[in-house]
């Protein structure tokens, strides 16, 4: 369990201090909970559920509390990168033990196993990246893993109908479901497993099945009326701003990206002893059933969530433990069944030579999404936060307002009020993209929001149109545009917040040098932190040292 958890902090070290900035959005809610100001975006700001991961949440805030996080340093390291990087190594220490208590039941070396499984999970970049992003990924691979050894145990001592493990069943699947929304897939897992490995006593079952869905049920339902009373939705906005909506057959056949990712060739090799332990079942079988079910479980909610544009198959976290068990257990199998030295070494071999495929190609995974990872927090904190505090500050606004569409960073840093392009917390901007009306959610931006700083770049300019509106050039100046992008990528004032010429071209000047070198080298400070803390009206000037 030790070797396992120092190999995934290994890691995760290829990373550095990188946080994914979504995951900041998530820092900037626990921060204004914690601070008393209620579940917004910044204080004062109207209550929109801009996050999708209460229980992580909670432990943030939490942590903001006791002084462990958005406080300082710990150690000469940022708490806001180091308090979540170590809530999710607990995270992962935790998915070891259980693995490590499920192999105790099944295996003659259950250290070897756990030994194995940990390797796993090292070796797989889409769960180190994903556990350590910031976001709250190691929690619900977690829970999921802690729901496998609540089966799996009672499975095998055949205590499934005991009222203890319906209650506990229910209550992990609440707390998945109010960690991810694709969480609550997981209170159908105890109703088939007891279905599945559960004969003859079918009023029992439907009594114990109904005890685990009411104990869901019941803090999950509070979470909806809670929802439904703070911010009027029965749905997290972030659902409606990604256009979440039933899968169809292409959804389901993307999920096969995921055997190309895990490799085919060790998938096919685990399916094939998975088989051949059907046809003659050992005594261990129903933890096989546990297993699998929970595999498809999750399977299902990979398929039937909308794709974003995050790498590395971030919704697929829980997938890997599971994965990890199976493949682990398999792997025995097939070499208990060997009886002499010479087939042991052969099947060995052949299971070296599987797996090294796969190894080659996270190994590249790893590389590529260290050298290019997502868009980082600090780097939205230094350009959009902190560089248009510095706008505000040399053009005088004193109470302005931003479109931008990277909140979290911002969120961190800015003394502007955000006006969230992608919708996460802007429950207007939300129902235009949900419905793709794009030319209303120009007339809202223009009309009636009148922001007065805008910035826009990539995929935001031409998917809204908003840099292409005739009314941005008639009501906003250009502060600094990126070159030979069309649509026009880049930042603007609105006319009307411009009272003196000179200050607009001290604002201008500021960009093409400062901002644009923030641009220029953010490829070198990807895995970087930005600064000892964050905290609103910081600007970039001072946080680079800059004359």
């Amino acid at each position: 369990m030790a070797g396992g958890t120092a190999a995934i902090a290994g890691h995760a070290t290829l990373y550095g201090n990188w946080l994914i900035d979504d995951a900041a959005i998530t820092f900037a809610y626990a921060r204004s909970v914690s601070e008393g100001h209620g579940p917004v975006l910044q204080p004062g700001a109207t209550p929109v559920e801009g996050f999708s991961n209460p229980t992580w949440l909670v432990l943030l805030a939490l942590g903001r509390l006791v002084g462990l996080f958005d406080r300082g340093t710990i150690a000469g390291v940022p708490d806001y990168v180091l308090f979540p990087k170590a809530l999710a190594l607990v995270c992962c220490a935790g998915i070891l033990v259980l693995c490590h208590l499920i192999f105790r039941r099944l295996l003659r070396r259950a250290w070897m196993g756990t030994a194995v499984a940990g390797a796993f999970l090292a070796s797989v970049p889409s769960f180190v990246i994903w556990c350590f992003s910031g976001l709250e990924n190691s929690l619900y691979a977690l829970l999921v893993a802690g729901l496998a050894f609540v089966l799996v145990s009672a499975a095998l001592d055949g205590r499934l109908l005991s009222g203890k493990v319906a209650v506990v069943a229910g209550a992990l699947a609440a707390l998945a479901g109010l960690t991810r929304p694709d969480g609550m897939i997981y209170v159908v897992a105890y109703p088939i497993v007891a279905v599945l490995l559960v004969k003859g006593r079918w009023p029992e079952v439907g009594r114990r099945v109904a005890m685990s869905v009411l104990v869901f049920a019941v803090p999950v339902g509070a979470c909806v009326a809670w929802r439904l009373a703070v911010f009027g939705r029965w749905l997290p906005n972030t659902s409606v701003a990604k256009r979440q909506s039933l899968p169809d057959l292409l959804d389901v056949v993307a999920s096969g990206d995921l055997v190309a990712y895990a490799g085919a060739p060790a998938v096919l090799a685990v399916v094939a002893v998975l088989a051949m332990l059907w046809v003659r079942r050992p005594k261990w079988w129903p933890a096989v059933v546990v297993l699998l079910t929970l595999a498809a479980l999750g399977v299902t909610a990979y398929s039937v969530l909308e794709r974003d544009w995050m790498q590395q198959h971030r919704f697929a976290t829980p997938l890997w433990v599971v994965a990890a068990l199976l493949g682990t257990l398999a792997g025995a199998e097939l070499l208990r069944r060997c009886r002499t030295r010479r087939p042991r070494v052969a099947v060995s071999a052949a299971l070296a030579v599987l797996l090294g495929g796969s190894l080659a190609s996270y190994v590249e995974n790893a590389l590529a999404f260290g050298d290019n990872v997502d868009v980082p927090a600090c780097y939205v904190a230094d350009r959009l936060g902190r560089g248009f505090n510095a706008y505000a500050d040399l053009l005088g606004v004193e109470d302005g307002s931003v479109l931008l569409p990277d909140l979290g960073g911002s969120a961190m840093t800015s003394r502007l009020r955000l006006v969230d392009m992608a919708g996460l917390a802007e429950p207007r901007i939300a129902a235009y993209i949900r419905d793709r009306d794009k030319a209303g959610l120009r007339d809202y931006v223009f009309e009636e929001v009148k922001p007065t700083f805008i910035h826009s770049r990539g995929p935001w300019s031409a998917g809204n149109g908003i840099p292409s509106d005739p009314r941005l050039t008639r009501d906003y100046d250009v502060l600094y545009l990126y070159a030979s992008d069309d649509p026009p990528n880049g930042d603007w004032v609105r006319k009307d917040a411009v009272t003196d010429p000179h200050a607009l071209e001290r604002a201008r000047e500021f960009a093409r040098t400062e901002l644009a070198r923030v641009d220029r080298e953010s490829a070198g400070w990807d895995t970087r932190h930005c600064g000892e803390t964050l905290h609103v009206g910081q600007t970039t000037v001072g946080r680079l040292g800059l004359e």
